[in-house]
């Protein structure tokens, strides 16, 4: 069996907003300006390592002890900007929403209500403090929301086949797009209107409104990151390569922009084939 320092983390998938320095008060600023300059900056599988690590001992630690000072860097245009990572709190999160994908006799044996109830209070506690809080990731296991994909065009998609076993002497796939915030922000706000105008309220139009405030949060010149993570671990590197799911979900919107309920339909439906796969999985795990 290999070890959590060494083994693959899959099937997470994330939406990242990378903001500039100048959007951070100091002394955040300056920690994340000496941050940039480290040559050894952990990746998201790191994280994960760590966070399966946690879970080992009896009883498990499912939220950590201190938040974490790691972060994600980008150079864009000249500007460094910053994601930072917010384990703790995203470990907060997730935890409050254990119950919606786990009955309650797998949840209990996976954590104890104990425990579960501890780190809920100290969430609690920490929010009076922290009111404002928010992460700058979010994450989803096992897909990608179909809302994610509205923020972004396939002209951004960014595939690189990789190169061998991920690790020394190899590289994994990775398959992600970037865009600048404002332009994501724009296509929630043109996706809205496309999805009200043509349906009833829904978990799509829900989601999109959510994943939208989520995004006026930050400094208008972040940059969005969606990255498929680990799942692509689980595709075959032919469906990854030819994954395209911006491009059907955006098909999709503009056809509905412009009443063609067949043509939403047939995007809408080349988009639940393509991701069916990996729902097999996922039912199989």
């Amino acid at each position: 069996m290999p070890k959590v320092s060494s083994v693959i983390v899959p099937y997470a998938t994330y939406l990242r907003v990378y903001e500039p320095l100048a959007a951070f008060p100091e002394p955040e600023r300056s920690h994340w300006a000496r941050y940039a300059r480290r040559p050894d900056r952990p990746s998201y599988q790191d994280e994960l390592r760590r966070a399966l690590a946690d879970l080992l001992p009896t009883p498990p630690v499912p939220v950590p002890v201190h938040e974490s000072e790691d972060a994600f860097v980008l150079d864009v245009d000249g500007v460094i900007c910053v994601c930072p990572w917010r384990t703790r709190l995203r470990a907060w999160q997730a935890l409050s929403e254990l119950s919606e994908d786990f009955p309650a006799p797998v949840l209990d044996a996976l954590l104890p209500p104990v425990v579960r109830r501890q780190a809920a209070q100290d969430y609690e506690r920490w929010l009076a403090d922290n009111p404002d809080a928010r992460p700058w990731i979010r994450t989803a296991t096992w897909q990608v929301p179909i809302n994610w994909f509205v923020l972004v065009s396939d002209e951004e998609r960014e595939y690189e086949k990789g190169a061998g076993e991920p690790g020394p002497g190899g590289s994994a796939p990775v398959l992600r797009y970037r865009t600048p915030m404002v332009q994501a922000r724009r296509r929630v706000a043109r996706g809205l209107r496309a999805l009200k105008d043509a349906m009833d309220e829904g978990p799509l139009i829900d989601g999109l409104v959510d994943v939208g405030r989520w995004l006026e949060e930050f400094h208008p010149r972040s940059l969005v990151e969606l990255d498929y993570g680990g799942l692509v671990h689980a595709l075959p590197a032919g469906e990854l390569e030819d994954d395209h799911s911006a491009a059907d979900v955006a098909e999709g919107i503009a056809a509905l922009r412009r009443g063609d309920g067949e043509a939403a339909g047939a995007a809408y439906g080349r988009l639940v084939e393509r991701w069916r796969s990996v729902r097999d999985r996922r039912s199989a795990n």
